[in-house]
């Protein structure tokens, strides 16, 4: 039976894995038949995993959490468990590093993912899809690197001028997050705790509808203006992550 999701979540860790060349595949395969349904056992949401359009060698996931102590109690729980004891070998065995980690919270009010009536391939669902239905999806990633003390203006302006622009040129939000610098409350994964960034998500049918997306958005002088205000308030250029879904992400 799978399990009914709901709006999650108030604590999202987004993950960047640098993997060992050619190595994806076996991480990905191993993610999804073992490390799914067996993370949400511990409280925590699998939210998704990607691999990413312009790098080859990395993967990279989001997951959830109720808040800080049961993100301790769940991390604490899954990684003590006889699940990662099993496949942990294997898993690292495709990795170069894994501390490229963001702890985020929304960033206003209704801005976290909504998965309501959301469902997940089963692994055998995923195993019979065709290639097509197995590669379906497209999400992108934002990440605004901001200068201290901007975020409250620049989440504002973001949420009443961006928001309608992205949705008017093909583009829904799926989810809007912010720093979360509360303490890590399980160190044996570090995050990047020094970070200030503004992260946007927001998904697609296909990449030819993202490509669309992207120049309808290139040609509104409304959108540029308003990328021109987040690009003052920002310390480096914006990161963008192109992602494919795996065949098992709950986010498409």
């Amino acid at each position: 039976m799978t399990r009914p999701f709901r709006l999650a979540s108030p604590v999202v860790e987004l993950r960047q894995y640098t993997l060992k060349p050619g190595r994806r595949e076996t991480l990905i395969a191993l993610f999804d038949r073992e490390f799914v349904e067996t993370q949400e056992a511990t409280g925590m949401t699998v939210i998704g995993q990607f691999r990413d359009l312009d790098r080859p060698d990395m993967f990279v996931w989001l997951r959830g959490f109720e808040d800080m102590q049961a993100r301790k109690d769940a991390l604490s729980a899954f990684y003590g468990g006889p699940v990662w004891a099993a496949h942990r070998d294997a898993a690292n065995a495709t990795m170069i590093d894994s501390d490229d980690v963001l702890l985020l919270k929304p960033a206003w009010p209704g801005a976290a993912f909504d998965l309501s009536g959301m469902r997940r391939s089963t692994a055998t669902e995923a195993e019979s899809m065709s290639d097509e239905s197995r590669l379906s999806g497209f999400v992108e990633i934002s990440i605004h690197h901001l200068q201290s003390g901007a975020e409250p203006g620049f989440n504002e302006r973001f949420r009443t001028e961006a928001v309608p622009l992205l949705a008017a040129n093909g583009a829904p939000l799926l989810g809007a997050f912010v720093s979360e610098y509360a303490e890590n409350t399980f160190p044996r994964l570090p995050v990047r705790a020094s970070e200030n960034v503004f992260v946007i998500v927001t998904g697609f049918d296909d990449d030819d509808t993202h490509a669309s997306h992207r120049a309808a958005l290139a040609a509104s002088p409304a959108w540029q203006a308003v990328r021109e205000t987040m690009q003052a308030v920002s310390t480096k250029p914006v990161e963008t992550l192109r992602l494919m879904p795996t065949a098992r992400s709950l986010l498409r």
